[in-house]
């Protein structure tokens, strides 16, 4: 028998409350804050290459392999960033062939299925034509991988207790069913959060008015990675923007750094693809007060480099 991880568990645990909730039709999915779970070194792995396939390929390898986070039989979701309407040279979205890497690992290590989709700020056919992520996913030319438009009648409504700035949220729920969450955003600047990186990526698989998210911005990502776990968070750095983000649009705001950033704890992650643009780690809103919670190690001289 496979042994149960404790993510595993605790997307047991939300299944089963699903469950339950359906039956007595409860509007709302009450959970107990969940736990810290930051490892005391978590690994960290930073490659530079610009053969982007071979890339990817290399930083997972220096984490173990795809296989140490995608077990056969997997529903993995990969969640890149695909909220804007720009082509790949503008860096507003992650790069297509960082998913589709990412996405043949998975397969490699027997994922059954793999789902890939975003809520997108621009029109999302539009977002997923122009960023090259639709027929880069289509190359990849297998039954087993779904490009998809986020279905409206997902979100379920979860009360987050122990939560800062928001008791409740609205969430997707095949994020929470899947067996593993890869998270893989573009590092970019943001005109709110300084940067938008693993944490803030994780607005993608929300509903509501996520605007009202802005208004206190770090403790609200910090509650959405106290529900929303990544089991791998990977960090497209092959090319960054470093102003008038988070939708770009000019090339002179683009800078080519040919960096890959993973690690399993997506503190960890941003904190390191903090550096790339000049900043110390706190000097982020969004990754000290995740770290401050317990969701992550921010403090780079405590993760392990791999």
């Amino acid at each position: 028998m496979k042994p149960i991880d404790r993510r595993t568990f605790i997307r047991s645990s939300i299944r089963t409350a699903v469950a339950t909730a359906a039956v007595g039709s409860l509007p709302v999915l009450d959970l107990l804050a969940l736990p810290a779970f930051a490892a005391e070194a978590p690994p960290l792995a930073v490659r530079k290459g610009t053969d982007i396939p071979v890339l990817v390929r290399q930083t997972i390898d220096a984490l173990g392999g795809m296989a140490r986070f995608v077990s056969r039989g997997d529903v993995v979701i990969v969640k890149p960033n695909i909220g804007w309407d720009r082509t790949v040279e503008l860096a507003a979205n992650t790069h297509p062939e960082v998913v589709t890497a990412l996405v043949e690992l998975c397969l490699e290590a027997g994922a059954a299925k793999v789902r890939i989709f975003d809520r997108t700020c621009n029109d999302e056919r539009r977002c997923y034509t122009q960023s090259g992520i639709r027929a880069a996913v289509e190359g990849l030319r297998s039954d087993k991988v779904f490009l998809e438009y986020m279905d409206r009648r997902a979100y379920r409504e979860l009360a987050i207790r122990g939560g800062v700035a928001f008791d409740n949220w609205e969430f997707y729920q095949p994020v929470i069913e899947a067996d593993r969450f890869i998270n893989v955003p573009i590092a970019k600047h943001h005109s709110i959060s300084k940067l938008t990186l693993g944490m803030k990526n994780l607005m993608g698989v929300i509903g509501g008015n996520r605007g009202r998210l802005h208004s206190s911005i770090a403790e609200s990502l910090a509650d959405l990675v106290s529900v929303v776990h990544s089991d791998l968070t990977v960090i497209d750095a092959t090319r960054i923007l470093v102003a008038n983000g988070p939708q770009g649009g000019r090339l002179e705001d683009v800078r080519q750094t040919d960096t890959l950033i993973a690690s399993p704890d997506i503190v960890a992650a941003d904190a390191y693809a903090a550096t790339l643009f000049g900043f110390d780690p706190s000097e982020i809103p969004t990754i000290t007060a995740a770290a401050r919670r317990g969701l992550g190690v921010m403090d780079l001289k405590r993760v392990r480099l791999v």
